[in-house]
Order: structure tokens, then sequence, then C-alpha cells
């Protein structure tokens, strides 16, 4: 599965016009239902004198479960909040939201014309937002000397991995994060650069966006 990176402070945005109709689409990373109805009502105040603003989101499927939320906001029951989601689905995206605002240009699209209206909203959000996959990352507790902390970094970026939970006392001790196919390659780096003075404690494996 993929997810967008764009935030709801600066999401991903484009807009086209159909019969006189202006479609503005924006999309961003939420990580949870209640994200998804705040950004959406944060549209809704950017454009005060639209008609409609349409969305779908979606969270989680990375362990099976799959919450999802749609609204028509006044369209025909059907016409936008589902074609916004069915571009969702189609791209494999989770952990996001697209909102579509209308402006009413004056011209009747029908159901057929707002449906695929609405679908093109979404699918040039989508176009323009960064992407990442969500891959399984596997956690290690970290314990270093300080002149070994600069080379154990670079070998952590040379696998896409990532640190945090960083404190700075006697030793250093982070939380390393890398994809979990690279588990192993890491070990070994790890173990032939410090000679075994350094012993990664494994803690979990999560899922964690990685742009590509």
């Amino acid at each position: 599965m993929r997810t967008i990176l764009d935030t709801t402070l600066n999401p991903a945005h484009d807009a086209f016009v159909e019969k006189k109709s202006e479609f503005i689409g924006d999309a961003a990373h939420i990580d949870t239902l209640d994200e998804a109805l705040a950004f959406v009502e944060t549209i809704r105040e950017a454009h005060p004198k639209s008609r409609h603003v349409a969305y779908a989101a979606v969270c989680g499927g990375a362990d099976g479960r799959v919450a999802e939320r749609m609204s028509d906001d006044g369209e025909p029951s059907g016409t936008a909040g589902k074609p916004i989601l069915d571009v969702i689905r189609a791209n494999d995206l989770t952990d996001c939201v697209i909102a579509v605002t209308r402006y009413f240009g004056g011209i009747l699209l029908g159901s057929g014309g707002l449906i695929r209206a609405y679908s093109t909203g979404a699918s040039i959000a989508v176009k323009a937002a960064r992407q990442a996959a969500i891959v399984p990352c596997r956690r290690y507790l970290v314990v270093l000397q300080y002149p070994q902390l600069k080379r154990f970094q670079q070998i952590l970026a040379s696998l896409d991995g990532v640190q945090s939970d960083e404190t700075y006392a006697a030793d250093v001790t982070l939380v390393a994060s890398l994809p979990d196919e690279r588990s192993a390659r890491f070990m070994e780096l790890v173990r032939e650069t410090f000679n075994a003075t350094v012993t990664p404690e494994p803690i979990d494996v999560v899922n964690r966006a990685v742009e590509q």
C-alpha cells in the first residue's frame, strides 16, 4: 500500500473547469478519520462561496482493518464521495483524505458528468501529491559511544533507515528503524564495523512510509 506525504497544512492541490464549474482537489496525509473531518472543515473555510465540498478518507489497511468515510455534501447520492473513494482505492492509498470543492457554474452536469468530474478532481490531487510506500520496518534499541555515532548514522542512512528517541548521556541511546528486508544486512554491517562492540536490540516491527 501507499500513502500521501503532503500534510493537512500544505496539501497537494490542483483544479480544473468542467462546463463552467470549477473543481478543486486537495489531498493530504492523515492518521485518523477525525483528522480528515478537521481537514475538510478547513477546506470549507477556505472556500466559503463554494457550492459543495465532497470528500473521502481511508485509514489503516496494513493490518487488514480499514476505516473509510465519505460525503457527497449535497450532490446526488453516489456522484461525489464514492468516485473520490474509488480513486483512493484504485491507487492503493491509505491514511489519506481527498476533498474536492465545486464552484457551481450554472450548467447541470448530470449524474454521469458529476461522477467523472469528482473522479477527475480526486485524480489530479493524487497526481500532484508526494507519495510513499508503506513498508514493514524493524526497530532496534542501540547504545553507542560518541565516537561511533557518525559511522553508525552513515550505515543507517545507506539502508534507508532513520533514528529517533535519542538520549545523550554517558553514551548515546537511540531507536533505529529500517525496512525489515534490510535488517539482516544492517546487523551484519554493525557487527563488522564495530567489531561486535555494538549490539542492536530488536524492539518490534512497525509500518512506515518510505518515499521512493
